[in-house]
């Protein structure tokens, strides 16, 4: 048999296809633009890439509203362009994962086209979620609730009923206790199963079972996304979704080696383990090294406790610090950190929506702990997913003009919330032409003028950039890879030391003084060292 767990400590690399590289110069990154950078992807040295949607869609949530779920966008590509893609990862050693979207399809699906045409209480419409209103004319919605993207959780259609969208209302949310609904997905999963792809990224894992019984609670009596505990929230992180997730797993395992799955589930720390089950999904983010601000003792508690879970369901942790929905960690960590207190760390929300003048960003010292902070998260038990243009230390984009913005939770939240594009500006390939080598013409979201000095090609050519950072911090973590453990040693306060088996050691300056080495031959470090001292913000490999 192939290895069947090559997932459990690799590298994986998330492409937002529309942003990556544009092959046909149409200012959308596509499938071929994909495949023309295999060999960067190969020489960064990642194991897999994870692919963010790339199936037909009107674009109302940056793909994640899906046409087809079998098919291309054809601004992207076509199958042909997929199959050749695959191949070419496949033949460079790289594993390919997809993105699935099962809480919602678009609302130019096909079957939400057929509910719309059909009448209430018809077969098609209960794939779907479909209520009548209340009030005198059922007029109002059938309940307060919110979505996600800002607004009422309902729409309402011409005949007078209203369906539920917990996103954007593009965004109509499938009805999982019909079985048409549960064929339809393990038909989809199989495939791409059958195409070869690798493994799966299921999106919004949590919310796919609900439970509408009538009446419906109002917005202030639920908790709030992620602080359930109990499994009995309408509709986040129902108990009933693991059996679900049992049927894929069914499937998974009927491919050499099996396919394998991470849930995107914002749940309770405490309920993350069952999707990460090896009867479930086998794996599941954990984003909270990707709330916390750089600040050794949270970073240590966040490692321990999610290992800890981890070793409890047999799965191995995920380490994320960026990824398309958050601002990049290299300007996370150039803010000032949240007050005392806070539950979360510094999201940069504030500093994006006010175009990035309030606070004051300090880039350099962003970038400097960013590298810092993924040196120590690639030297971690587990898998590591890192997010395109991070090897490049990019920073999130705040100047981006009202009309050229295409997130739905800014158009959803006018004066509220600036949106996701910041970091999912086209990458920088080269130091000129119309969009810095993305692609012959110009680009769907505006690059700045700074990307000149990150390009691709200009880092190519500098051995201290941080591009040359990542590949050799890659390359080493697979030569140095070994047990799912870590043993923390004794340091200072502010510091992070921990060793693996085999003797590979990792250690983490979080303060701000210089701290001295310990013994060892230094194998790699996120920034210049200082003779035998570790300069602040820094982290350094020995053996």
């Amino acid at each position: 048999m192939r290895d069947p767990h090559w997932w459990r400590q690799a590298a994986v690399y998330q492409i937002y296809p529309r942003s990556f590289s544009d092959a046909n110069g149409d200012g959308l990154g596509d499938l071929p633009g994909i495949t023309a950078k295999v060999p960067y992807l190969a020489q960064l040295g990642v194991d897999a890439v994870w692919l963010s949607p790339f199936y037909p869609s009107a674009l109302a949530d940056g793909g994640y509203d899906v046409d087809d779920y079998r098919a291309v966008d054809p601004r992207l590509g076509s199958l042909d362009d997929f199959d050749d893609m695959a191949a070419a990862l496949h033949s460079a050693g790289i594993k390919l994962i997809v993105d699935i979207v099962p809480n919602h399809s678009s609302n130019r699906h096909a079957w939400f086209r057929e509910a719309l045409a059909s009448p209430k209480g018809s077969a098609a419409r209960s794939r779907y979620i479909f209520r009548d209103g209340t009030g005198p004319d059922g007029s109002l919605p059938p309940s307060d609730w919110q979505s996600v993207f800002g607004g009422g959780a309902w729409e309402r259609v011409p005949d007078g009923q209203w369906y539920l969208h917990l996103f954007a209302p593009e965004q109509p949310d499938f009805n999982w206790e019909n079985p048409e609904v549960r064929a339809e997905f393990l038909t989809t999963l199989r495939f791409w199963s059958d195409r070869g792809v690798d493994g799966f990224r299921i999106d919004v894992a949590h919310a796919l079972a609900k439970d509408l019984t009538e009446p419906l609670a109002t917005s202030a009596e639920l908790a709030a996304e992620g602080e359930g505990l109990d499994g009995a929230h309408p509709f986040w992180d129902r108990d009933e979704v693991h059996g679900i997730y049992a049927e894929w797993r069914e499937l998974f395992n009927e491919y050499n080696p099996p396919r394998t799955a991470v849930a995107e589930a914002w749940v309770h720390a405490s309920r993350r383990g069952r999707y990460a089950s090896p009867e479930g999904l086998g794996q599941a983010f954990n984003f909270d090294l990707l709330q916390a601000d750089f600040d050794a003792v949270r970073f240590r508690e966040i490692i321990t406790a999610n290992l800890e879970q981890a070793a409890a369901t047999g799965a191995s942790s995920t380490w994320v610090l960026s990824n398309h929905d958050v601002v990049r960690h290299a300007t996370r960590y150039g803010l000032p950190s949240a007050p005392a207190g806070s539950a979360k760390g510094q999201d940069g929300k504030g500093w994006v929506f006010s175009g990035g003048t309030e606070p004051d960003l300090d880039r350099g010292l962003g970038l400097r702990r960013a590298r810092a902070a993924t040196m120590l998260m690639l030297a971690l038990p587990g898998s590591a997913y890192l997010y395109q243009g991070e090897e490049l230390g990019l920073h999130e984009v705040a100047a981006i003009p009202d009309a050229d913005r295409q997130d739905p939770t800014f158009h959803r939240n006018a004066g509220v919330d600036k949106g996701r594009d910041g970091c999912r500006v086209p990458l920088p390939w080269t130091a000129d032409g119309p969009s810095f080598g993305f692609g012959t013409g110009g680009a769907h979201l505006p690059q700045p003028d700074e990307f000149a000095s990150t390009a691709v090609s200009e880092q190519e050519q500098d051995g201290s950039s941080t591009l040359n950072f990542y590949r050799r911090a890659l390359e080493l973590r697979g030569k140095q890879q070994t047990a799912e453990e870590l043993e923390w040693l004794e340091s200072p306060a502010a510091v992070l030391h921990f060793r693996r088996p085999g003797g590979w050691q990792s250690i983490t300056n979080f303060g701000a003084e210089a701290v001295e080495l310990p013994e060892g031959t230094v194998l790699h470090s996120s920034a210049g060292l200082d003779g035998g001292l570790l300069p602040p913000d820094t982290t350094a490999w020995l053996a």
